[in-house]
């Protein structure tokens, strides 16, 4: 019989408030909740502290962001102490004046600090102005060691890139994991906002396809305004996902409605899955060097 290592993996699809405590307190509950049906591993959203602040260029968002070895991981520590579970978290990293950083916290199911991201890719699009707020991450891409496995870490805007999957598989990750606040223009047409949802449902599916891991990603949902007025605002559409080695959905969640949910991850099926399709053995790496090109004239 095929040996299973199964890890219960929690997701959590929230609305936010411009409170930071209510939405701490909504998240903590949630992984109170999610910890109590056997999950094992709880992943949050992009930047789950506040709105979405990054619609407008406003120094004084510089407010909402934190030093995480402060209050921010004394809070979610303590929760995955408490709980016994590993927790993904996604902080405004203040590192230095005139220095922040969009960073994943990793905590252990003992309350420790297993390790952090800084999102490496940073838009800079009509509502999603980051680069005025964040500089590009400089840990590179490397997965966390925790006592559930080696979690490939990234954020968002990093999930339309295969070299940052890829990189994480080749240096051990079992699974990929993407935070994430992604949503629609609402004055887009119908067919547009499809198009762009099934694209990034899409390109993480692949990203699990071709190195042979799961993905988990982590979405949050409902309207937010556009305080600056020039825009319509974002409704980011939720559709946070969980899938297996093969593109698999294992787990999915509406893109109308808040969601709490747990997934069972067969961690085995990855070897499994790469001895049938091994894309890691085959691959040309002799002839791979035009990637480091920014375009091919």
């Amino acid at each position: 019989m095929r040996p299973t290592k199964i890890l219960k993996t929690g997701i959590v699809q929230h609305t936010f408030s411009p409170e930071i405590e209510v939405n701490r307190n909504r998240n903590i509950a949630a992984i109170e909740r999610l910890a109590d049906e056997g999950a094992q591993l709880v992943v949050l959203s992009e930047l789950h502290d506040s709105l979405y602040f990054c619609q407008t260029e406003d120094v004084a968002n510089f407010e909402l962001a934190c030093r995480p070895e402060e209050e921010f991981t004394e809070i979610y520590s303590q929760a995955a102490a408490d709980n016994k579970v590993v927790i993904v978290a996604s902080a405004f990293e203040r590192r230095a004046p005139g220095l922040y950083h969009n960073t994943a916290l990793v905590f252990d199911s003992d309350g420790s600090t297993a390790g952090k991201y800084r999102k490496m890719h940073i838009p800079d699009d009509p509502g999603f102005y980051e680069k005025f707020y964040f500089a590009p991450g400089d840990l590179g891409f490397r997965p966390i060691d925790t006592s559930i496995g080696k979690l490939g870490v990234l954020v968002c805007w990093d999930q339309w890139y295969p070299e940052a999957a890829r990189i994480m598989a080749l240096r051990g990750a079992e699974m990929l994991i993407y935070p994430t606040a992604i949503g629609w223009n609402p004055d887009d047409t119908p067919e547009e906002k499809a198009r762009q949802r099934e694209a990034w449902i899409t390109i993480q599916r692949s990203h699990a396809v071709a190195n042979g891991v799961s993905v988990v990603s982590v979405n949050r949902f409902g309207f937010e305004d556009d305080p600056s007025g020039q825009t319509s605002g974002i409704d980011f559409w939720g559709s946070s996902f969980v899938a297996g080695p093969q593109g698999e959905m294992l787990l999915t969640a509406p893109d109308d409605a808040p969601f709490e949910g747990v997934a069972d991850i067969d961690l085995e099926r990855t070897q499994e899955v790469r001895h049938w399709w091994p894309y890691l053995r085959d691959r040309r790496i002799d002839a791979y060097g035009d990637l480091l090109h920014r375009f091919i004239d």
